[in-house]
């Protein structure tokens, strides 16, 4: 059984369509799961009460950590650790392997122009910090030979049905509605995206090797060097719309996210963009050379289409 915790979320959809190519029995756990393939078992479950745990892992040979809580500084700190707690206890009890899929807030700032696997795990941010101590709680248990675990890593991400990543709601959204695209910090900086499917489909091939887990990697990306201000142009050419775009320094970000949840929660992380963030994925790429990476320009192009089609 492969059981996805988190099964509502833009990866872990999908995450589940892309597992359907190697077995039937997938486990599908959320508030209120919705089926994906015919043969989906759905659990229901509030993955906050974290006494449910044990029951949605039972009989899983793997265990994919999708889930998404409230980007809210306050609501990883009380929710992060003892989920992940749970969920590693309920793994060992139950023999099951574990895949956390995680992002880059825990790397050393400085290391941020060109993020790789050897990467220094030493956050700024009180997001990155909550993260350090989840991945510290799995490589712990993992060095201990208790349990069987691979981090797949990834950097921002972008791609069909997602409402609620920062590329959408910064630049696609407001550029569709005609107004500004928001970029914080620094619009001529690069920083690079990962297509969702990409994602998904790297886990899903990762999990299915016998020399893959115990170890850290980073899921493929497209290498383009854009800034954010070509990021910008390539989705307003897409949208045929004017590239409007307004670079929001850290103050400003600050005065809106008084009204803005969504902005209230940037102003610690937005050293991302103050530098180019490069994620270098040359480990996948080295150990899987047939697997072909979305490129930003058919990323975007396959996003609006969704969008219209949507309309």
């Amino acid at each position: 059984m492969h059981t996805v915790l988190g099964s509502g979320g833009s990866i872990g959809r999908e995450l589940a369509r892309e597992l359907a190519a190697i077995t039937t029995q997938i486990r599908l756990v959320s508030r209120n799961p919705k089926a994906i393939n015919p043969t989906d078992q759905l659990y229901a479950a509030d993955l906050t009460d974290f006494s449910t745990i044990d029951g949605a892992v039972a009989g899983s040979s793997v265990v994919y950590v999708t889930v998404g809580f409230d980007y809210n500084t306050a609501v990883w700190k009380k929710t992060w650790p003892p989920f992940m707690k749970a969920v590693v206890d309920a793994c060992k009890k139950h023999s099951a392997k574990l895949v956390f899929f995680d992002n880059m807030y825990c790397y050393d700032p400085s290391d941020v122009p060109s993020m790789t696997e050897s990467s220094r795990i030493n956050p700024s941010s009180e997001k990155g910090k909550v993260r350090a101590e989840v991945v510290r709680l799995i490589l712990d248990e993992v060095k201990a030979g208790t349990l069987t675990a691979l981090i797949a890593r990834a950097p921002d991400f972008y791609g069909p049905a997602i409402a609620n990543s920062a590329l959408f709601e910064t630049v696609f959204k407001p550029l569709k509605a005609g107004k500004a695209a928001m970029w914080f910090s620094s619009a001529d900086k690069i920083h690079q995206y990962i297509y969702t499917p990409d994602a998904a489909r790297a886990v899903a091939i990762l999990a299915q090797q016998n020399d893959t887990w115990n170890q850290t990697w980073h899921l493929p990306t497209d290498q383009v060097e854009w800034t954010g201000r070509q990021w910008t142009q390539a989705i307003a050419i897409e949208l045929n719309v004017k590239p409007k775009l307004t670079v929001l320094p850290k103050m400003m970000v600050r005065l809106i996210g008084l009204f803005v949840p969504f902005l209230r929660e940037m102003p610690e992380m937005m050293y991302q963009n103050a530098q180019d963030y490069r994620f270098k994925d040359d480990k996948f790429r080295k150990r899987f050379p047939d697997f072909r990476v979305t490129t930003a320009s058919e990323g975007i192009r396959m996003v609006v289409s969704f969008q219209k089609a949507g309309e």
